[in-house]
């Protein structure tokens, strides 16, 4: 199998890139391996899915926060998947496997939501990747590809920027405060079992015409989190002391951003991965434990 991966550069392509693969970046350092294109240039992904037999989707617009740019993340989520798409039928792609994330989805709330669950995504992200599934689903009727689509939870492991490496990196210096205990749920997933569902996806002919969640089936607070990034560290989990929750709602209430940061920390955001375990067997195989010390090895991010 000879795959492209876009987004090659970034957290997951990096890993998802094997020695016989192709990456797709906007970077300028273009090695034998590596050709340079963009989603919003069409003439740039004809000639990166020329040979291939499979592409790998990863490359997107993503923003932590509803503040995001939303002409962008229509333009490079959706019009750049969709040119991908008719690329990838020119050149006679068999698979397509499109990463996109439980965003599309809407916000669960209190309920441990799966792929039926009702409701519309709330941010231009999650709008600009619901609608990019659908593409994906389309153009594998319309060009007879084998497609799928698979909704990440948040990913995490060394080499990331997302928010466990910041909450990590917060600790490690010693201004991170220990969370009080709510009894939220959060879904996480370790990049490795990312890496091993998104080549078995493009082999299981089950698989066709699917939307995945991809999640760890165990949940964990933010107390939890918070007390397993401190171990990994090797610090003490043994505290004397933890934020009220209303002084974090307080904080919460006088600045936008700073709300959405709290509700990431005590509130819950959960997802069942349970139709890909019952359809293929896949589970994630990378516990919370192992998972946040291979993120905090000792590299240039933790010393």
């Amino acid at each position: 199998m000879t795959a492209l991966i876009t987004g090659a550069n970034g957290f997951i392509g990096q890993r998802l890139l094997g020695p016989n693969d192709r990456g797709l970046t906007r970077s300028h350092a273009v090695t034998p391996q590596l050709v340079r294109g963009d989603l919003l240039d069409f003439r740039s992904l004809v000639f990166a899915c020329e040979g291939v037999d499979t592409v790998f989707h990863c490359a997107g617009y993503a923003h932590a926060f509803a503040s995001s740019d939303t002409n962008l993340c229509w333009r490079v989520n959706y019009e750049g998947t969709c040119n991908l798409l008719t690329a990838a039928a020119e050149a006679g792609v068999r698979r397509f496997v499109f990463l996109s994330s439980v965003k599309a989805m809407a916000h669960p709330g209190c309920f441990c939501a799966d792929e039926e669950f009702s409701g519309e995504p709330v941010t231009d992200y999650g709008k600009s990747k619901l609608a990019a599934e659908n593409a994906v689903i389309e153009a594998g009727v319309k060009y007879g590809m084998h497609v799928v689509n698979l909704r990440l939870a948040m990913v995490y492991g060394r080499g990331g920027r997302g928010n466990l490496e910041r909450m990590a990196r917060a600790i490690q210096s010693g201004w991170f405060p220990p969370l009080p205990e709510t009894g939220n749920r959060r879904s996480l997933v370790h990049i490795q079992d990312v890496v091993e569902v998104v080549r078995m996806v493009a082999e299981r002919p089950e698989s066709y015409g699917r939307t995945y969640i991809i999640a760890d089936k165990n949940t964990y607070s933010g107390r939890q989190i918070y007390e397993h990034i401190r171990a990994a560290l090797g610090l003490s989990t043994m505290l004397s002391f933890e934020v009220p929750v209303t002084l974090l709602r307080t904080a919460g209430r006088l600045n936008n951003r700073l709300g959405e940061v709290v509700d990431r920390l005590i509130g819950s955001e959960c997802y069942s991965p349970a139709h890909i375990e019952l359809d293929l067997g896949w589970q994630a195989r990378v516990n919370l434990s192992s998972g946040l010390r291979e993120m905090v090895a000792k590299t240039g991010d933790f010393k």
